[in-house]
């Protein structure tokens, strides 16, 4: 089977990643001799095939259709070979002895780094690639087998992803097989920012593949043709320290051996170790499409970059100078400002005189204060601010340079002086300062060079007047000087002075700026498109306040430096006659030969060439990154002419100039269209304390351990919900905590429902299939209990759709969690119950249970859709069991994405309404229990009060279901008109209001009743709405009522006119309550009738006998004062001894709640400093009881006995407290 010749031009649309890359290759990676590389498709039933390279003559290289030689390697006998023959031509054909699905054929050499010769993989290969085998199923350890009562995700993420990967869901062309939105299928293309080659994951990385992955597989859902594009940058001057420490282990160096040799071994660990990053971020769950993954140093992208110098030079752009850069000593390059960290250190300012020439021995002289004495040697002026009064004089006069033998410099003035830094005077070194730098060419000043490549004071001293300097170090030559100064009378001061000082991020040096002939960029008509861009709209940068900075930034308009002094990298594509390498005379070409060409027509034929040995920034190379990666420059590559311009750009702020900008100049400069439509910035991530991450501080989080410890969901939510343009995250281990336990509410909320739905499958009328959805007749006739919470579910896909939209991240997880875990878990679920099991009076065989079926698995599936972008394992796990058509998607991943289309329509607010009362309702009646201390499994009668006819039918229908959450009694449920209701409050009832016109009576036994306890639940409630209402109405200003949307206003509005009917309500049963409560007179009189009583007469006294509030509270103390001594006893007996024994110790605990109770109410009759030292002593008896429940439970006869002892004591000086009371106040009958 043979094809004509194919050599694409850029990556191939039809390319494709090996399955099971890393086990296949694993054996052998030891093998470097004879070397073939391929990538093969494994087969339905897993089995693999390999095939082998044979050449007719010679060695030969195969390359994947990108260019790029394959990093994986295999020895020259292979299993089961495939034979293909190349025939050396103009092109290639290739033929193949067997249909084998061959997806990728990459290099083959005998020599440790790839020739790079470019072979083309024929057509007819591709084709059979293609026609790959079906799909392979999803994995059994996801989809088979008893769902666990805890979500494992260590058996399902790397299962899963592999699946995913295998089945092609990542690529663009998978759109096809999903339904298109109502928007139509759009292009959407995400350039993901390449990671170093050398990096290792950190939550940088974390936090962009988390921010990303929800983009793109948001927009893949939508069935937009949706392009990750991912790849690697070649790192210059990390990669080649990193292989140089290696050289140095060997004995080696990278001078020693020498450039080609060095680059050999740079490619080697290439090979071995550079796909590491890329491997890191699949366990991200990253769909970024790894078939078009780029290598900012493959073939083609080096191609690109080649062809981008050359266009700029010839437009006039690039041209070589001498010009400020940040130097590394260490490194011996100069680097960019994103590589030059900028530290606080605590340093010294030395002040000295800079003397005036010819001042006849009077010794005038200009105070300056410099923080390195070193670069004195070079200076070329004394700068002062033209205002400032102290040195009006001394312009245009002259100073003499220190320790130079009369050298002199004029005094100048420019108004970039600061008249109150330091002395107000400013020396001048242009050649080592870049604002100094500036000064010297608005006047015209000379450039000394006095420090050099390796640190060292240079030769140009000597011509200077100080040759004692020379060959000295930096911080040596500051020394020797700045004494030599102090022995001449020149010293002034020195003083503590905290400074910014450079470091090179990579090894650690002080950057030295200096001036250096290297390769720049002109960037003023670059930088003013890109303003224009932004400013017209073409470009929206989030946030918006990052604009500014991007003006700021792009106005200074400053030459781009873009050579670096290094191996690894794009070698500048300039040639210059041997032996004449940074002359004037040199050749900007696409190749040695066209150099040559243009060389020999000039300069004749016997004429010899060699490169610029210098290499191109690494931002030169990844500026080209949106435009190349698909295909530039051939512009009529497909997958240019698809995806290009891109549509979104996710990165950090931090690298809004050194990346984004450049390559927005780039993109506009050489292809004439911005590169991107939109740029969101996220922030960094920070620890819980808000620190930033550092191993100095041993702060930093391993992304792969967190994941190891929670999952990759819970991090990846973690990060989402935290996030917001611009701004750093601060991540802490409770967020963490956080996510996992969502992803095991995710997990377990399908549980129950794929259980339930299997259980009852037979019972129930009807059947549901993953995408089904219901029919606007069919939500009518619901329920309305179905009908909210369809419509809640709808009203969440219109605005996690919405905000993605915007690129708006933590609006949608907390919507999603928020109705994942109380809407629908808490709320509906549990209501559903009482439709489906028998024993909650459900009948599973009844239209109404078949509904709430149908409906619990089409918001599970609904929310699924919705999570799977920030959660995309553990939704994936859990959808995969619900159950399946056969036009059902092969995965989440390709299912459609969840559609308002139908809920806009049927969204019921009625509903809703009802559902948001109903679960306010709920909730107040479990918090009003637990602080009446009415225990969980205890069911109370409720009586509901409400104004509104059509709501007290609604709660009559699902009387079961309020019975089940509210855990009451449903035959004593009562709905009842608030406008039939007697004023008044009745007593021993707890009244819980909601809104006005809405409340519950919730009776209670009479001594759990606590009127005080009541006033303080509906004062907090007061407090609490007051807060929220204030709240809203803060949000209501002016700006926000006229530029908000008509909901966000209607919703805000609506909201702030609930709080406030709530807020009357509650205010006027505070005051019904506040007067119904007794005075201070009357409970000291109830106390002083109870304490009148003959002492043998309290026996007589019983539970429910009718005794004034007072007199009754200390008659219960006085009991429980008895029979707790008496428990004391018992224990001092040693009679305390079954479980039982001390099951009832425990509920004698629990009474002195009650006691403690008594006592704070008692404690309202004292006054002044009695009445602190009463609530004092009922506070710590409170906690001492609370304590003395540990040693209950642990049975610890020795402890418990101390603390009974303890206990008696404060109710027995309680008790001498309530003797002295009655004292204080006269009582008459009509007190009592």
């Amino acid at each position: 089977m043979t094809s004509s010749p194919h050599v694409p031009s850029g990556p191939s649309s039809e390319q494709m990643r090996p399955s099971r890359a890393d086990e296949l290759l694993a054996p052998y990676q030891r093998h470097r001799r004879y070397l073939v590389a391929v990538i093969v498709a494994g087969t339905s039933g897993g089995n693999l095939a390999f095939a082998q390279l044979v050449p007719k003559r010679g060695s030969a290289q195969l390359v994947t259709p990108t260019g790029e030689a394959c990093q994986r390697l295999l020895p020259a006998r292979a299993p089961e070979p495939i034979q293909f023959r190349a025939r050396r031509r103009t092109g290639q054909t290739w033929s193949v002895s067997a249909p084998v699905a061959v997806l990728a054929v990459a290099a083959a050499v005998r020599r440790r780094r790839p020739n790079r010769r470019q072979l083309g993989l024929s057509r007819c290969v591709q084709r059979m690639a293609a026609a790959s085998p079906e799909p392979e199923p999803c994995p059994t350890s996801v989809s088979a087998g008893e769902m666990p009562p805890r979500y494992d995700f260590t058996s399902v993420e790397e299962d899963l992803y592999r699946w995913w990967e295998n089945s092609g869901f990542f690529k663009p062309e998978v759109a096809e097989s999903i339904l298109a939105g109502p928007d139509g299928r759009q292009t959407y293309v995400l350039p993901m920012p390449p990671p170093n080659v050398t990096g290792r994951l950190h939550m940088g990385h974390a936090m962009f593949a988390s921010l990303q992955d929800v983009l793109a597989r948001f927009h893949r859902a939508k069935g937009d043709h949706t392009l990750w594009l991912p790849g690697t940058d070649h790192a210059g001057i990390a990669t080649q320290m990193v292989v140089a420490r290696q050289l140095e282990e060997q004995g080696l160096t990278r001078q020693g051996v020498g450039r080609e040799a060095f680059l050999e071994h740079i490619w080697a660990w290439k090979a071995e170790q550079g796909g590491a990053i890329v491997e890191q971020l699949r366990r991200l769950g990253a769909s970024a499409d790894w078939t078009r993954e780029q290598f900012t140093l493959n073939d083609h992208m080096s191609g690109a970059v080649i062809e981008a110098f050359v266009r700029l030079h010839e437009m006039g752009l690039i041209f070589r100078g001498q010009r400020m850069v940040n130097w590394s000593p260490v490194l011996q390059t100069a680097v960019s400002d994103l590589e030059v960290e900028m530290t606080e250190r605590q340093g010294l300012l030395y002040h000295f005189k800079y003397v005036i020439a010819g001042s006849d021995g009077s010794q005038e002289y200009i105070p300056v204060a410099t923080t390195r004495p070193e670069t004195i040697l070079g200076d070329a002026a004394v700068c002062v601010h033209p205002e400032d009064p102290r040195y009006q004089q001394f312009i245009g006069r002259e100073v003499l340079v220190p320790m130079q033998g009369g050298r002199t410099i004029p005094v100048i003035a420019d108004s970039y002086v600061d008249q109150e830094f330091g002395t107000g005077a400013l020396k001048v070194t242009p050649a080592h300062d870049f604002n100094d730098f500036e000064i010297a060419e608005r006047h015209g000043l000379p450039f000394h060079s006095i420090i050099g490549l390796d640190g060292s004071i240079t030769k140009t001293v000597v011509q200077l007047g100080s040759p004692q300097y020379e060959g000295l170090d930096r911080d040596e030559c500051r020394r020797k000087l700045w004494a030599d100064m102090e022995s001449e009378g020149l010293v002034l001061k020195t003083e503590d002075h905290v400074q910014r000082v450079p470091l090179s991020q990579r090894s650690g040096e002080v950057i030295e700026p200096l001036l250096s002939d290297q390769w720049f960029v002109r960037t003023e008509d670059m930088a003013q498109r890109a303003m224009d861009a932004v400013e017209s709209g073409e470009i929206r940068i989030q946030p918006e306040r990052y604009t500014k900075i991007w003006r700021g930034w792009l106005q200074e308009k400053q030459p781009w430096c873009i050579s670096r002094q290094l191996w690894w990298g794009h070698r500048i594509p300039v040639y210059y006659p041997v032996g004449e390498v940074g002359g004037s005379k040199f050749y900007v070409a696409r190749s040695m030969e066209e150099a040559l060409t243009k060389a020999r027509s000039e300069l004749g034929e016997d004429i010899e060439l060699e490169q610029d040995p210098d290499v191109l920034d690494t931002w030169f190379s990844s500026g080209l990154w949106p435009f190349a990666t698909v295909g530039w420059p051939n512009e009529s590559a497909a997958d240019y002419q698809k995806f290009y311009p891109g549509t979104m750009l996710e990165t950090g702020y931090d690298i809004l100039f050194f990346w984004v900008a450049r390559m927005v100049m780039m993109g506009l400069t050489l292809t004439d269209r911005v590169p991107f439509k939109e740029v969101y910035l996220h922030g960094l991530v920070r620890d819980e304390n808000n620190q930033k991450m550092s191993k100095t501080k041993g702060n930093v989080v391993d992304p792969l351990d967190t994941i190891a410890e929670y999952g990759t969901d819970a991090l990846r939510f973690a990060l989402l919900t935290s996030v917001a343009p611009g701004m750093d995250v601060a991540l802490s281990s409770g967020i963490l905590d956080s996510g996992k336990s969502f992803a095991n509410k995710i997990w377990n909320v399908g549980r129950f429902i794929i259980t339930e739905y299997e259980k009852n499958r037979e019972k129930c009328s009807g059947t549901y299939v993953t995408g089904m959805s219901f029919s606007e007749e069919e939500i009518r006739s619901m329920p309305w209990l179905e009908r909210a919470i369809i419509s809640r579910c709808h009203g969440v896909v219109e605005s996690v759709t919405s905000a993605l939209h915007e690129n708006d991240f933590n609006p949608p997880t907390k919507a999603l969690s928020d109705f994942m875990k109380n809407d629908f878990a808490s709320w509906y679920v549990e209501a559903s119950k009482t439709r489906l099991q028998d024993h909650l009076g459900g009948d599973p065989t009844s239209e109404r249970a078949a509904i709430a079926q149908k409906v619990l698995l089409y918001v599970l599936d609904t929310t699924l859709r919705l999570l799977h972008p920030f959660m995309p394992f553990v939704t994936e796990a859990v959808w995969m069991r619900l159950p399946r058509g056969p036009d059902s998607p092969a995965s989440l991943m390709v299912a459609p994405w969840a559609n308002a289309g139908v809920g806009a329509a049927t969204r019921d607010r009625q509903a809703e309404e009802w559902f948001a009362k109903v679960c306010s309702l709920v909730t107040q009646i479990r918090n009003a229990r637990a602080e009446q201390g009415i225990a969980p499994k205890e069911r109370v009668a409720l009586t509901f009060w409400s104004d509104d006819a059509e709501f007290r039918e609604a709660l009559e229908s699902e009387r079961l279901a309020l019975a089940w959450i509210a855990r009451a009694d449903a035959e004593e449920i009562k709905v009842e008109d608030i406008g039939q209701r007697s004023a008044g409050s009745a007593e021993g009832v707890v009244r819980i209001i909601a809104a006005d016109g809405l409340e519950v009576d919730m009776p209670a036994r009479e001594q759990t009743v606590d009127m005080e306890k009541e006033l303080e639940r509906l004062r907090k409630q007061l407090s609490q709405t007051t807060q929220l209402l204030e709240s809203a109405e803060k949000k209501m200003t002016p700006q926000f009522m006229e530029k908000a949307n008509p909901k966000a206003k209607e919703k805000l509005i609506g909201k702030a006119e609930d709080l406030r009917q709530q807020k009357a309500a509650i205010e006027r049963q505070l005051e019904q309550l506040e007067q119904a409560q007794p005075s201070r007179r009357s409970v000291l009189a109830g106390l002083a009738l109870s304490l009148a009583l003959p002492r043998d007469a309290e026996a007589n006294v019983a539970e429910g006998d009718v005794l004034p509030q007072g007199a009754r509270q200390e008659d219960r103390i006085r009991k429980a004062l008895q029979a707790w001594t008496e428990l004391g006893e018992k224990f001092k007996k040693g009679e305390v001894k079954t479980k039982e024994d001390w099951d009832n110790t425990q509920g004698f605990l629990r009474r002195l709640y009650t006691v403690q109770e008594d006592m704070s109410y008692l404690a309202k009759g004292f006054q002044g400093t009695k009445k602190q030292e009463a609530e004092k002593l009922v506070e710590v008896f409170k906690k001492r009881v609370k304590a003395a429940d540990k040693p209950a439970k642990a049975e610890d006869v020795e402890t418990f006995m101390a603390m009974q002892v303890e206990i008696t004591k404060y109710i027995d000086d309680f008790n001498d407290m309530l003797l002295d009371a009655p004292d204080e106040i006269d009582v008459t009958p009509e007190d009592l």
